[in-house]
């Protein structure tokens, strides 16, 4: 799009991680978060849940923001077998994921959704879901409590934090790093250029 140097990159994500990630790709943005109701619908898959989600919380920023603004939206959750597993709700929950995931491989999907907001009010959605295998080694009891009780699996999908001490049970990666994070970088950039024709 010609003019895609006047429109804002709007971030509608609390997510410190997605907020690193832009910006040490070196984009231009500002961070207007949005609630939704995270809860999983009856009979919805990992992929449509996180899309739907993805698409709920730009839609929903859209609604404060007076264009023309590219919102961004994202939403993260890690998959095993038929479990979904979001952010733990207490640490109990936190050390509950991390002995389903020990030994095992999982996917981990995040939901993208890139809202286009023209000055004159019209909107262009583009969406997509990205999807990375991660191998954990097993973990012991005791080093799942250790970890738990460093605070940082809370808040977090699957209850851990690659980039953060959980990268030491990471054995295998097959896929985007930065997906896992929480944001697909080379994904959104395909998305940014297609939104911008």
């Amino acid at each position: 799009m010609s003019n895609s140097r006047h429109f804002r990159l709007i971030l509608a994500s609390a997510s410190p991680r997605r907020a690193e990630i832009l910006r040490h790709a070196g984009f231009s943005f500002v961070v207007r978060p949005c609630r939704v109701d995270e809860s999983i619908r009856g009979g919805e898959s990992a992929a449509r849940h996180v899309a739907r989600l993805a698409r709920e919380k730009a839609l929903a920023c859209a609604k404060r923001v007076s264009g023309p603004a590219i919102i961004l939206g994202a939403d993260t959750v890690v998959v095993l077998g038929r479990h979904i597993l979001g952010k733990p709700s207490s640490p109990a929950n936190a050390r509950h994921m991390l002995r389903l995931l020990s030994g095992r491989t999982h996917r981990v999907l995040t939901g993208i959704a890139l809202l286009r907001l023209a000055s004159d009010g019209r909107t262009r959605v583009l969406s997509a879901v990205e999807s990375t295998r991660v191998t954990f080694a097993p973990l012991g009891a005791r080093e799942i409590a250790a970890y738990v009780s460093s605070g940082e699996p809370m808040g977090k999908a699957g209850a851990y934090a690659i980039q953060g001490r959980a990268g030491r049970f990471v054995t295998r990666i097959e896929g985007c790093y930065f997906n896992v994070v929480g944001l697909p970088l080379s994904r959104l950039c395909r998305m940014l250029r297609a939104m911008r024709v």
